[in-house]
């Protein structure tokens, strides 16, 4: 089975390109839901959190309150490492496990959709990897519209991930979403075709695996 890593930036339109997918009935492992099913199924996780950044985070039902630590972190690199150093390893396990029932499902081809697909390095153990980029200004403009943000709070934000032109240097492909959905579909259509005819290695996959 070939494995497809997509990423992407906040208003890049990860998400359009992944549900794009999925209208295709190709499987699609969703890191972000997995973040919350990890919660659920890893009641250590929980503890933990607890344990680092205290009870003020967790409702009286006894579940995360994800808005309020968010909020926390936001701006701290430091206290956005401390949940990662928790959650992460949890979410990869799972990533893999679902990658894993999907192959034995007789799939050709799992897509992994993660943010941080890069920064937790979950795209060396891909095939193929893509990236849906938009230049900065248009990326700025969708958040402010979407998220009803500030200018000034969309640069934090955006600040805050790996920026698009340098996670642009650990793909094979790039979608530009900069334009309209019929581009974007025709982009993605060519990139998977590519990918099935070569199972799942182009050129330059080839030379890294070497």
């Amino acid at each position: 089975m070939i494995k497809v890593g997509l990423t992407g930036g906040i208003g890049s339109g990860k998400s359009t390109v992944s549900n794009m997918i999925r209208e295709k009935n190709i499987p699609v492992v969703d890191a972000d839901i997995i973040a919350r099913d990890v919660l659920e199924i890893y009641s250590e996780i929980l503890e933990e959190i607890k344990n680092v950044f205290g009870e003020k985070f967790i409702n009286e039902d006894g579940k995360l309150n994800r808005r309020e630590l968010g909020n926390y972190i936001f701006k701290s690199k430091e206290l956005r490492g401390k949940l990662e150093d928790i959650m992460i390893p949890y979410i990869k396990k799972e990533i893999f496990e679902r990658i894993d029932k999907y192959n034995k499902l007789g799939e050709n081809l799992c897509i992994v959709d993660a943010p941080t697909l890069i920064e937790h390095c979950i795209h060396k153990e891909m095939d193929t990897n893509i990236l849906v980029w938009v230049n900065r200004d248009i990326q700025i403009e969708r958040v402010m519209k979407r998220d009803f943000f500030k200018k000034e709070q969309v640069l934090h934000r955006i600040n805050s991930q790996m920026l698009l032109q340098d996670k642009k240097k650990e793909v094979d492909y790039v979608i530009d979403n900069s334009f309209d959905l019929d581009y974007t579909k025709k982009q993605l259509k060519e990139i998977l075709k590519k990918t099935m005819s070569v199972g799942g290695c182009n050129e330059r996959q080839k030379e890294k695996k070497k």
